[in-house]
């Protein structure tokens, strides 16, 4: 009996600790969830008593409202069986202007026979083409609608690192699209695939950009357009530069509205762009080291351009153009080409240590000073045609030192002017030519690239045959009824 007596408390204890083992968990949990919905419920307190979030929501359902009706999706029918780098089956656009100018990037309806333009009501109409420069990427359609409202632009206004922007466009065909993002930085170089003319100073943004945004409008938190989506770099891309093609990977390109509207305003107003011309030559190294640039660049002075007309001297150093210090040779590049000839430009500059100012009246670019290897490549692509290269076969300068025509791809524009292999091109328009640079120039300076017919002569070295062939980029075909 005793025994048993003293086995009690024991009892107790265990019954206890058991008791506690099994309460405790569902006490604990009972509590847990208690705090958790007394933070839920104030959680929701706080969103429903703080609506900053809720106009942050208006305020880009407003620029999607505000900028939407003004951005266009195009459709493109290109030559069969091209080689074109950009094929620009679809892209994007937006209107410039109430009488019907649409702004888009030129490798969307270059080479083109057939440009459609869809309205964000619903409508569609064919687009004329006004005018394509083929050297900064950007093109200007017309179409006869009514009603059109044109975007906003940040005209005069500055772009700075950080600042949110919104991408608007046709992504993989998904038509009028907005995506968002921030400045990630600017005067950037988006590589080969788009530094063909020379021209980059691009817009750099973290906003999803994907094939069928080329040609959108890039707008700030005011809805106004401060550049236009050009390019996106990919991973596909194993040199790390910009390209056209492929997926996002949140690093896109835009092309900056002073750029845009200095050339659109010369397309509209005359078909085709005349750019500053500073005669001036450097060694491009010297932006290699942007410590270096920031103290001024070394400049050589060909004799009887602007810059010597002025009084500029071999080797003095350039530091800044119009107020801007030159630290980039994409910046430097920017400022000049962005100005019109016959503009002046106040040149700072350094000789012997002592710094000096000029007034440089621009002279104007020849087109053949554009036509880097690149560039002419995607305008042969265009054509639908090949020029013999130095080193093959047929020289490309040999027999009479003129172009020779290596190919010519079918029901491609070249063929529909009777183009065919082996003419010797020797004479474009009025102008007689004897190198491929010469030719394609005055194809473009007498207006190949707003659809003008250009008469060229030609010599076949097989037969001798002389021909006058009429070859016209887009054969009338995109133009309206």
């Amino acid at each position: 009996m005793r025994r048993i007596i003293s086995l009690g408390p024991a009892l107790i204890v265990l019954a206890t600790a058991a008791s506690l083992l099994w309460f405790s968990p569902r006490v604990l949990r009972a509590l847990a969830a208690s705090q958790a919905e007394a933070q839920i419920l104030l959680a929701r307190r706080t969103i429903e008593s703080d609506d900053i979030l809720e106009r942050l929501n208006l305020a880009i359902r407003s620029i999607a409202d505000a900028v939407e009706p003004s951005v266009v999706h195009i459709d493109v029918l290109a030559p069969e069986n091209t080689q074109r780098r950009f094929l620009g089956a679809t892209g994007s656009g937006w209107i410039y202007s109430a009488s019907g100018h649409i702004v888009t990037n030129a490798h969307v309806v270059r080479g083109s026979r057939f440009v459609r333009v869809q309205l964000y009501d619903g409508r569609a109409s064919q687009a004329m083409i006004v005018g394509i420069d083929p050297f900064t990427d950007i093109a200007v359609l017309k179409i006869n609608e009514e009603g059109l409202v044109p975007v906003s632009r940040a005209t005069g206004g500055r772009v700075y690192q950080g600042d949110r922007v919104f991408a608007f466009g046709s992504p993989f065909g998904f038509k009028f699209s907005m995506s968002e993002g921030i400045v990630s930085g600017l005067g950037r170089a988006a590589g080969p695939a788009l530094d063909s003319g020379g021209f980059t100073n691009f817009i750099q943004t973290d906003a999803a950009v994907n094939p069928g945004n080329s040609g959108g409008p890039l707008v700030d938190i005011k809805g106004r357009v401060v550049g236009m989506n050009v390019a996106i770099a990919t991973a596909k891309d194993s040199s790390g530069t910009g390209g056209s093609e492929g997926q996002s990977s949140g690093i896109s390109f835009a092309i900056p509205l002073v750029t845009i509207e200095n050339v659109v305003q010369q397309l509209i107003e005359t078909g085709k762009v005349s750019r500053g011309f500073l005669g001036i030559s450097y060694d491009p190294r010297e932006f290699l080291d942007e410590a270096a640039a920031r103290t001024g660049v070394s400049v050589q002075i060909p004799e009887n351009g602007p810059a010597a007309r002025a009084g500029l001297q071999n080797d003095d150093v350039l530091l800044a153009i119009n107020g801007q210090r030159i630290t980039s040779l994409q910046g430097m590049r920017s400022i000049i080409s962005n100005a019109r000839p016959g503009d002046a430009l106040n040149v700072q500059y350094s000789r012997a240590g002592k710094t000096q100012q000029a007034s440089v009246v621009t002279g104007e670019m020849p087109t053949s000073a554009l036509l880097q290897p690149l560039i002419l490549s995607d305008i042969q692509d265009d054509l639908g045609l090949r020029f013999e290269e130095p080193g093959s076969t047929r020289e490309l300068f040999a027999s009479g030192g003129t172009p020779i025509v290596a190919s010519v791809i079918e029901r491609s524009h070249a063929s529909d002017a009777g183009l065919k292999e082996g003419d010797r091109i020797t004479q474009v328009g009025d102008k007689k030519v004897s190198t491929v640079i010469e030719a394609v120039s005055a194809m473009i300076d007498q207006g190949l690239y707003i659809g003008k017919p250009i008469r060229i002569a030609t010599r076949n070295i097989q037969d001798e045959a002389e021909r006058n062939q009429v070859l016209r980029l887009w054969g009338g075909r995109s133009k309206p009824e």
